[in-house]
């Protein structure tokens, strides 16, 4: 006999590896073709499990095959599984591998054997997936391999549709056409508004407000504001600078009759010293009555010609006063239109605003009512659908943003809902 030879309970042992080897190859490959690896997959309740358990007996060089044990087993709300003679064993969180190694330790203590039993656990089953929202038909569903949001949500018959999805969708476009122009008007208000701020502020810029912002088309709502903006500033300029000019024209001309009248005061001084001289002249016999009554004519000449004077220039002063005024005046009904203009657009944006939102409201109605009107092409740019997975991590749920190919999980709520998208 050949001493190299093995011996036939190694031979055995040899076929006993194999077979334990093959079988745990065939619970990875199981998992392998899912988006978790069996090594990482950490079971759950409802996780259904195939285990089989065989034990290599050294002294009798024989495998002993646990049959009382093998079967098909549940992980229970508990995080458990029950199994016969060895009772709860905890899963939940394990691996496979973990929970095999588990049960070969438990029986080899609970049996007093001398050798440790090899259990194969194996994966038969997933815990299955749950869809709620705007979906056709939400509820529990079986997980299987490579699954997406999108191929999750096609299990649930799609996203939910109406019966009267045709009447959504007339009410939909109809509230979507009410919106598109109400979201122009208001966008042209928030200009005139911003436009209105910089003139009260006496702003040379429009500043754009933050939530008109990369908007299509603003530019030229705001280039047209600004032109509107500096054709008003030159126009009150120009009717300034007019009461200026008059008021300097006024200034000027009282300058020119408060002279006039100093000069005539003078003349006025010196023919009345002249009177008073012939006067006292005539009183004595030396002086003609006609070079008297001459100069009684001078004084009445000059003090008329006084009277147009400070009548002249009272009017002027008059003038400038009004002018003043009336820059004045100008200046306070400017600022008064301003504050009333701001106001009246406030109220019409408030107004406006109530309508959009009515507006709004009639289209995320009519998207609830057919959500997958959500996803036509006319309306990407106002409905959104948006996906969200709820998934524990350490035992608490944890909700996680998704979209159409995301990978989902054994045991993960998937949230459908349809909005309008926020502007």
């Amino acid at each position: 006999m050949n001493k190299h030879a093995p011996s036939g309970k190694s031979r055995i042992s040899r076929k006993v590896s194999r077979f334990l080897h093959h079988t745990v190859l065939a619970g990875a490959l199981v998992l392998g073709a899912a988006q978790v690896r069996a090594e990482d997959y950490q079971l759950g309740t409802m996780d259904k499990l195939k285990i089989r358990v065989a034990e290599w007996q050294t002294a009798e060089g024989a495998v002993r095959d646990w049959s009382v044990i093998t079967g098909e087993y549940t992980v229970g709300p508990s995080g458990a599984l029950s199994l016969p003679f060895i009772g709860d064993l905890p899963a939940a969180g394990k691996t496979t591998a973990e929970v095999g190694e588990a049960i070969g330790e438990k029986m080899q203590t609970l049996f007093g054997l001398r050798d440790r039993p090899s259990a194969s656990v194996e994966l038969a089953q997933y815990r299955p997936l749950y869809l709620s929202g705007e979906v056709e038909k939400p509820g529990e569903y079986p997980y299987a391999p490579n699954l997406t949001v999108l191929k999750a949500i096609s299990l649930g018959g799609g996203l939910r549709r109406s019966e009267s999805g045709q009447r959504f969708a007339r009410d939909y476009i109809n509230a979507h056409g009410e919106s598109s122009v109400q979201t122009a008007e208001r966008n042209r208000l928030l200009i005139r508004r911003a436009r209105l701020q910089a003139e009260i502020a006496d702003k040379q810029d429009i500043e754009l407000p933050k939530d008109l912002q990369g908007v299509p088309g603003i530019d030229k709502l705001l280039a047209n504001e600004t032109a509107l903006m500096a054709s008003r500033d030159r126009k009150q300029k120009l009717q300034l600078k007019s009461l200026a000019d008059l008021k300097s024209l006024l200034e000027s001309e009282i300058q020119s009759l408060t002279k006039k009248s100093e000069t005539q005061n003078r003349q006025m001084e010196l023919v009345v010293e002249d009177r008073e001289k012939v006067e006292s002249l005539a009183e004595k016999g030396l002086a003609l009555s006609q070079r008297k009554l001459s100069l009684e004519q001078r004084v009445a000449e000059l003090q008329a010609a006084l009277l147009d004077i400070d009548t002249a220039s009272l009017k002027a002063k008059q003038d400038a006063s009004k002018a003043a005024q009336d820059e004045t005046n100008l200046r306070n009904d400017w600022d008064a239109q301003l504050a009333q203009d701001l106001q009246n657009t406030e109220a019409e944006l408030e107004t406006l605003q109530l309508k959009l939102g009515t507006s709004r409201d009639l289209m995320a109605e009519a998207l609830l009512q057919s959500a997958e009107a959500a996803r036509s092409k006319d309306n990407t740019e106002d409905a959104v659908i948006g996906y969200s997975i709820i998934r524990e991590r350490d035992g608490k749920p944890t909700e996680i943003p998704a979209d159409e190919n995301t990978a989902v999980l054994p045991g993960d709520v998937i949230k459908v809902q349809a909005n309008l998208a926020t502007q």
